[in-house]
């Protein structure tokens, strides 16, 4: 019988923090966290990071895992991933993943990294093309197509060209190939739940998340991080909250149309993340929000 693996997500603002830690307290289980920006330390204001005192409530993984001008990408994210599992599993405890961000939730429920490796020479070679000779030399290599590929994603585009150079072969066998791999997690059985709040309800949950954020001091949390070198590090220092602070101290965003900004980019990500969860999600269960209560079984 396989081990098992409870997944909870759902949209920025809808509330998966408090679930998850009753979830957690009641069932004797640690949290992982799949939260693209949690990852690093000093960033906790801008991401709604758990606090210390619900740290306390409940051990968490993957959070403070990396300084802010480090990066981390998807493989490094899988192996610390299966690691905390393992060990949690290991001490005979209940694992419960959470968190919104589409990618690295994946990990969980389908193949992301292969052992395809891009050799440093050839990562420059494509970076010095631009946007638009890079589009076009996927093109040729890929005469059938380009499939589902945002091609107005140049960071995409990009990765998609050093995949085809590196491999010899189009995307299309490439992706194929990829298919046929099996999960990290596949010696595991997940049970995914989503929480969901109807779009009028989430959007005032996201202006008052802002506020709150800005009253705790983002714009101090941010000048600290940005001495510390934020913006070395574009998957950081363009994450929401994070970028209109920096548009505002240097001049590109009126502080009046701060809380604005942020709000509206929020909503603009919750969107996105809708869409991703129709879309990319294998079944699940969802709940509305407006029906959980305490006692509420979130993965039956």
């Amino acid at each position: 019988m396989k081990r098992v693996l409870q997944v909870l997500t759902g949209c920025t603002a809808v509330g998966k923090t408090e679930w998850a830690l009753r979830w957690a307290e009641k069932h004797g289980a640690e949290i992982v966290s799949c939260d693209s920006l949690l990852f690093y330390r000093g960033m906790d204001i801008g991401t709604a990071k758990p606090t210390a005192e619900e740290r306390a409530r409940v051990p968490h993984h993957l959070i403070d895992v990396c300084g802010v001008t480090e990066r981390m990408d998807i493989t490094r994210y899988v192996a610390l991933a299966r690691r905390a599992v393992e060990e949690i599993a290991g001490r005979g405890r209940a694992v419960l993943v959470t968190g919104g961000s589409g990618f690295y939730l994946k990990a969980f429920l389908a193949p992301v990294t292969d052992d395809l490796a891009v050799p440093p020479a050839l990562r420059e070679e494509v970076a010095a093309l631009s946007p638009e000779a890079a589009l076009e030399k996927l093109r040729g290599l890929n005469p059938a197509g380009l499939g589902p590929l945002d091609v107005a994603n140049p960071r995409r585009v990009t990765r998609a060209l050093e995949r085809c150079l590196a491999a010899g072969r189009p995307l299309a066998e490439l992706a194929e190939e990829f298919a046929r791999r099996p999960s990290a997690f596949a010696d595991w059985e997940v049970k995914l739940t989503q929480i969901e709040r109807a779009p009028a309800e989430l959007a005032q949950r996201i202006d008052l998340r802002v506020a709150a954020m800005l009253r705790a001091g983002l714009e101090e949390e941010v000048r600290a991080l940005v001495a510390a070198g934020l913006k070395t590090n574009p998957s950081a220092a363009l994450a929401i909250g994070y970028r209109e602070v920096i548009d505002a101290l240097e001049g590109r965003l009126p502080r009046e149309k701060l809380a604005e900004e942020i709000a509206r980019n929020t909503r603009g990500l919750v969107k996105k993340q809708r869409t991703w969860f129709r879309t990319q999600l294998p079944a699940h269960r969802v709940i509305p929000a407006r029906e959980l209560e305490v006692g509420t079984e979130l993965f039956p």
